[in-house]
């Protein structure tokens, strides 16, 4: 059996929410094999991301070095490259970064790549069974792959529950000196941070976010209704903001916001990786959509099929009706 390695993207000595669905997806490809994380990075916030993953896998690699403070995919796929032994299945979350980092790894490895799991059917014998979607989420295609030479396969954002550590207290293990000196023709400059807006929607628990299914600027005041009726604020996956109905700075997704809140009502969004990837944290998610297919339904925890501009305007009366009865 090849060695099932989950790669952990981190910041601030704080490892990811991928890192624990990532977890999730190893354990699904064999609930029994050992499985080893990989850290890269530089200072004192890699050694407290390695001591953090101790409970879940029984070996977590270190790979340190100056050049690696910043995650510059071209270096990281160099030293992973010279630490990943043969046939390994390496798992990646797909985001900016992993998108970046896993087809050149697999090329490398001589592996397999898939991309963009988002359901894991097990391992028979050197042949890996995964679940993608195609045609926008609208079809669940069930493939098989040969992992015989190892793969790489990169998992989306909230499509594997997080599991909660196990508790193995595992080893650390410093790779760092395995990698020699990795050069990149491309470096980094500088983070720019984005201007923040009127409301900060990474600060709210919970959240009324809009797609296009919202159909005009004009029905955006419907679901601003309902976030003031439940002490809510708007936000909005991109579509919305390329149609200026609302601030880039209500957006959330790998290009916009990511958020945190307890609570997540998705309103007229189909669910692309794009947007999920801004989600954090495992909130509870309802998904409000009139098609019921659409991808956002296979990570919410309530799907309701309707349309948004009937659905919600009833809701806040409902809202409303509550408050009412219990102020009285």
């Amino acid at each position: 059996m090849a060695r099932i390695f989950s790669y952990i993207v981190h910041k601030d000595g704080v490892p990811d929410d991928s890192a624990a669905e990532l977890l999730a997806a190893a354990r699904q490809i064999d609930p029994n094999a050992p499985l080893t994380a990989v850290v890269c990075g530089f200072g004192s916030g890699l050694d407290r991301v390695c001591e953090s993953l101790r409970p879940s896998y029984l070996e977590v690699w270190k790979i340190g070095a100056e050049t690696l403070a910043y995650a510059n995919a071209e270096l990281i796929r160099k030293a992973l490259v010279k630490v990943l032994p043969p046939q390994s299945v390496v798992l990646v979350p797909h985001d900016h970064f992993g998108i970046d980092l896993a087809p050149g790894l697999s090329i490398k490895l001589g592996a397999a790549f898939v991309s963009d799991v988002v359901g894991i059917e097990g391992l028979q014998s050197s042949t890996l069974n995964i679940v993608r979607q195609e045609f926008g989420g609208q079809v669940s295609a069930h493939m098989k792959c040969d992992v015989s030479s190892g793969a790489v396969v990169t998992v989306r954002p909230g499509a594997f529950k997080s599991l909660d550590a196990p508790g193995i207290n595992g080893q650390v293990v410093d790779k760092s000196l395995e990698i020699g000196v990795p050069s990149a023709g491309r470096r980094y400059l500088q983070t720019v941070v984005a201007e923040a807006g009127d409301v900060d929607i990474t600060k709210h628990a919970v959240l009324i976010s809009i797609g296009r299914g919202i159909q005009d600027k004009e029905n955006v005041a419907i679901a601003q209704e309902l976030a003031d009726a439940m002490g809510a604020a708007v936000s909005c996956s991109r579509p919305v903001v390329d149609a200026k109905w609302l601030e880039k700075s209500r957006q959330v997704g790998s290009s916009g916001k990511t958020v945190k809140p307890k609570v997540y009502l998705a309103c007229g969004i189909s669910g692309a990786f794009q947007h999920l990837a801004g989600i954090k944290g495992n909130p509870f998610i309802i998904a409000i959509n009139k098609n019921p297919k659409a991808p956002i339904f296979h990570v919410a925890d309530v799907g309701i099929v309707d349309d948004i501009l009937e659905f919600i305007p009833e809701l806040t009366n409902k809202v409303r009706e509550m408050h009412s009865v219990s102020a009285k």
